[in-house]
């Protein structure tokens, strides 16, 4: 079956950025001009995606706002004749076909994806962490849809960081690459935010998954682990004992834009991308006095 449907996890309280989140989602702060969830829906639809499922809270109706039509903005902008922001805010209503469902209590990443199985049903599907702005030629989900054509098994995105820093990622064993793509390997084992030590690899997994449906059934029989939540790992982890289980290296630049020294980076370098703000941008960046 074809991966037609992306889930997006966005129930938490991004306690990190304090006191910004107090009063509007984490997934709702700009980058650059654009809240942090745009960018992962656009991904998702530029990869084929046809339905978008946010998992929300009682604190994110800003979310469903932003996707919502919004008549007297239009109608503002119609009047003043700014055709152009007429037509990006359009644009963003019509991205996708998007259904919301509530996570009434955060009980962590695989809780939220459990929260979805009603409206994925029994197809293989999406899970994109909007956290991860990844920026790439083509997109990041789309890589792992296309790879999940060739071997229709679950996969995760993976990219390698240096070994000090495994304890914040989960972290894939492997066995052996694909015999027709050597981004692509057969996860042998999972272990979540590992010492580096104890890590099997330096293959750690980011905010990007294609799913079999399977994954609810280990998600409903999944105790709850570290911190209380029911984790995601752990259902895959239980997933392998049935199907195999892959890991992608995506091509891309990814950006961590759920920490506060992510979000810079990100902010800087998407700035820094844009035709009508890189030039002057690059330019006040290079007269900045570093030294202060």
């Amino acid at each position: 079956m074809r991966v037609r449907k992306a889930v997006f996890p966005a129930a938490g309280w991004g306690t990190r950025f304090l006191p910004a989140t107090k009063a509007q989602p984490k997934e709702m702060l700009p980058l650059v001009d654009k809240p942090i969830i745009q960018y992962a829906v656009e991904e998702a639809v530029a990869a084929g995606i046809e339905q978008v499922i946010i998992v929300t809270s009682s604190q994110k109706r800003a979310i469903e706002d932003h996707f919502d039509l919004s008549y007297e903005l239009e109608h503002l902008l119609e009047e003043r004749g700014d055709i152009e922001m007429l037509r990006q805010i359009r644009h963003i209503s019509d991205l996708a076909q998007v259904a919301y469902v509530r996570q009434k209590e955060q009980l962590g990443l695989g809780h939220a994806v459990l929260m979805a199985k009603e409206l994925v049903g029994h197809e293989p599907f999406a899970v994109i962490l909007s956290d991860d702005v990844v920026v790439a030629d083509q997109p990041c989900i789309g890589q792992l849809i296309r790879a999940y054509d060739r071997v229709h098994g679950s996969i995760v995105a993976v990219m390698e960081v240096p070994h000090e820093e495994t304890r914040r990622y989960g972290v894939i064993a492997t066995d052996t690459q694909h015999p027709d793509n050597d981004r692509l390997h057969r996860v042998s084992g999972l272990v979540e935010k590992p010492e580096p030590e104890e890590a099997p690899s330096n293959f750690a997994i980011i905010g990007r998954y294609v799913l079999t449906s399977r994954i609810f059934d280990k998600l409903e029989q999944t105790p709850r682990g570290a911190g209380g939540e029911i984790q995601l790992t752990d259902a895959i982890s239980a997933l392998m004992d049935e199907q195999e289980v892959y890991g992608y290296e995506f091509e891309g630049i990814r950006y961590d834009s759920g920490t506060r020294m992510g979000w810079l980076k990100a902010s800087v370098e998407l700035a820094l991308a844009r035709p009508d703000l890189g030039p002057e941008f690059r330019g006040y960046l290079r007269d900045l006095d570093l030294s202060r």
